[in-house]
């Protein structure tokens, strides 16, 4: 039998050396529990659901914000091998119905804020045979629910009886769907594991570190990179439902927080809120960011009313999803790139869609492709993507990550733009984010979305969705004629004013739709520019 460690483990082994240090501190509910406390509630949870017919293997969907229910589902579910399922709490009706249908999920975790989206899908989830509500110690529970605490306590506080194996699956993690409907990302014990050291080496992670969770715990993103990593080093973790930028920065100082993740447009709120405020955030030791680069000016904005030192993550759910940090040292530096291959990771930047040898020259620009031993096993029910994402080539697998970018003479990785988001326009790549983020300098454009549209001439031509103050689109033209940034070939042929562009749940823009003429475009509006 290996003795590599499952996540269940990483929990146990913590409890075995710091039982009595804080593990979870919940202000909303006024709850810190140490981690022997912590891990005491985890066994009840899980004894539990298998009391109420959860096995190993079985699928258990959440619908939560963020709180300690969050973590003990997660560690519950880890310890039984059941396969953790959570779900985007902003989602709708029909989207968690397809979700939770796909994954074929038995039981499902709710709270207030999602209940009404949760019955409003009942009627058509077609295995779902329980349904757990967390807020039962504040509100009367639903008459087809059973209450979370209500069967803490009634749960038996022994380990839980199942053998869980490193190769077992741990979760399915949705995409949230940029280019269609989400697919279930499913990840194993021992990659997410893994994942864990990962990040516990890039942050430099210790026993005395205090987290602070404000990014949502459905997201890989604050769930592996944070909560498991802190856990597994034993470390604290102070949960906020939601993100706040006052309450945030006082749960800094009334906390001692010393690490914190969260997305550029996030550090952005936050540095802009110290910047007008007198909290005391100097336990702040590093602050990570991921999902885009973070701009110059934040950047420098949040090293003067934050905490000097930031590590970027770049990658995406298949693969855990940290594949590349730019540490604090390159922050200024490599300002753009997205750094450098982890430890165990490489990196190769290949012709889009070719074999993994078929690498491009420094500074041209391909399609990323990433080797980790926190990849996903597989897509869920989805064969046919899979192998289109996963591929084998001399023993090693490689994941092609959609993602264009190239790499500059130091081997540094830069994020150009999405594969299926390339435009083709006489012959010539046009890169959209190249051209929104020259329309985003002008002062009137709060939004842009850049696509192509099917041309004869020039095979696609270039549009821009644009949600403005003022829908000028002549001025909006020659502000970009003017940039010195951008070749004519790439400027946008047509503006298109809007008043919002179509987001998915998490607020990524669905470019798809736009491409789809989806998007509620007023005619008048529709402005060629010569």
């Amino acid at each position: 039998m290996s003795q590599h460690p499952t996540i269940g483990d990483t929990l146990e082994q913590t409890v075995e050396r710091y039982p009595d240090r804080d593990a979870i501190v919940y202000p909303r509910k006024d709850q810190r529990w140490t981690y022997a406390e912590f891990d005491e509630r985890v066994d009840r949870l899980a004894n539990t659901l298998r009391d109420l017919g959860i096995e190993k293997g079985d699928r258990v969907a959440t619908v939560l914000y963020n709180g300690s229910e969050m973590a003990l589902a997660v560690y519950a579910c880890a310890k039984l091998g059941a396969v953790f399922t959570p779900l985007n709490f902003r989602l709708p009706a029909g989207e968690i119905g397809y979700i939770v249908n796909d994954a074929e999920a038995e039981l499902v975790l709710f709270e207030s804020e999602t209940r009404e989206a949760v019955e409003g899908a009942r009627p058509s989830l077609e295995t779902v045979a329980e349904y757990v509500f967390i807020d039962d110690d504040r509100e009367v529970v639903p008459e087809y629910a059973t209450g979370l605490y209500d069967l803490l306590e009634s749960g038996t506080a022994e380990r839980p009886d199942a053998v869980v194996e490193e190769d077992d699956v741990y979760a399915f993690i949705y995409t949230s769907g940029t280019t269609g409907r989400p697919k279930g990302v499913v990840h194993e014990h021992r990659s997410m594991v893994e994942h864990d050291l990962l990040c516990i080496t890039e942050l430099d992670l210790t026993r005395d570190d205090v987290g602070l969770s404000v990014m949502p715990l459905y997201h890989c993103a604050e769930l592996h990179c944070s909560l498991f990593a802190r856990v597994h080093r034993g470390a604290a973790n102070v949960i906020h439902h939601e993100f706040e930028p006052e309450a945030a920065l006082e749960a800094i100082e009334d906390h001692g927080v010393t690490v914190l993740f969260a997305a550029p447009t996030a550090w952005n709120a936050l540095s802009l809120t110290a910047a007008e405020s007198d909290v005391d955030v100097s336990s702040l030791r590093i602050g990570l960011y991921g999902a885009a680069p973070m701009p110059e000016r934040v950047l420098e904005n949040c090293m003067d009313h934050l905490c000097e030192d930031y590590v970027q993550a770049y990658g995406m759910t298949e693969i855990g999803p940290a594949g590349v940090f730019q540490p604090p040292e390159d922050q200024i530096p490599k300002q753009g790139s997205a750094g450098l291959p982890a430890l165990n990771h490489r990196a190769r930047v290949v012709e889009p869609d070719a074999d993994p040898d078929a690498e491009v020259d420094e500074g041209e620009i391909g399609e990323i492709l990433i080797s980790s031993p926190c990849a996903m096993r597989e897509y869920w029910n989805r064969p046919e993507a899979t192998a289109r994402s996963l591929r084998e080539a001399n023993g090693t697998t490689w994941y092609y990550t959609g993602d264009l970018g190239y790499r500059d003479a130091d081997g540094y990785l830069f994020v150009v733009d999405r594969k299926d988001d390339m435009i083709v326009s006489g012959g010539e790549n046009v890169y959209p984010a190249e051209v929104e983020d020259v329309l985003f300098d002008h002062d009137a454009v709060e939004e842009a979305a850049v696509v192509g549209e099917p041309d004869e001439e020039w095979g696609e031509r270039v549009v821009a969705y644009v949600v403005a103050d003022d829908g000028d689109a002549a001025a909006l033209d020659e502000f970009v004629l003017e940039s010195d940034r951008l070749a004519d070939f790439k400027r946008p042929r047509t503006y298109y004013f809007v008043d919002e562009l179509p987001k998915n749940p998490s607020g990524k823009i669905q470019k798809f739709k736009l491409r789809e003429d989806e998007a509620d475009v007023d005619p008048e509006s529709e402005t060629v520019a010569s």
